[in-house]
């Protein structure tokens, strides 16, 4: 698999508010998958994640993740990138609250509920279409 930096275009394609799936493994091994938000930030991906769930129990475990993009206008085109996640608290909700924005155009509304942000450094990626 190609290694960063990614090429413009596929930049291009990170930088909108695409559907996307997270995948993170279990601690028994198995892969888990889970729709997600995510910002192209720089060279890195931000993701932030519920403090209650159990994706944030298995990211805690084993911080390799998957993240596939879906072009929004042709699922037939995609992004995945893989890579390692570090984990900081989201104690103001600025990380969701971005997050919220580039998808809603709104700040996100649960605001009682803790949440984690989670830096995705890409360390590899596959692209089809």
């Amino acid at each position: 698999m190609p290694r960063p930096p990614l090429p413009a275009k596929y930049v291009d394609l990170l930088k909108k508010p695409n559907p996307a799936v997270m995948a993170t493994v279990r601690p028994d091994g198995m892969p888990v998958t889970v729709a997600t938000w995510y910002l192209w930030d720089d060279g890195r991906i931000l993701l932030n994640l519920d403090a209650r769930r159990k994706r944030l129990e298995h990211v805690r475990a084993n911080p390799r993740v998957s993240l596939t993009v879906l072009d929004g206008d042709s699922w037939y085109r995609h992004i995945s990138v893989q890579g390692t996640v570090t984990l900081e608290p989201d104690d103001d909700l600025s990380g969701i609250d971005r997050l919220a924005q580039h998808y809603t155009n709104k700040p996100y509304p649960d605001r009682k509920h803790p949440r984690i942000t989670a830096w995705l450094t890409i360390e590899s990626y596959h692209v089809w279409g």
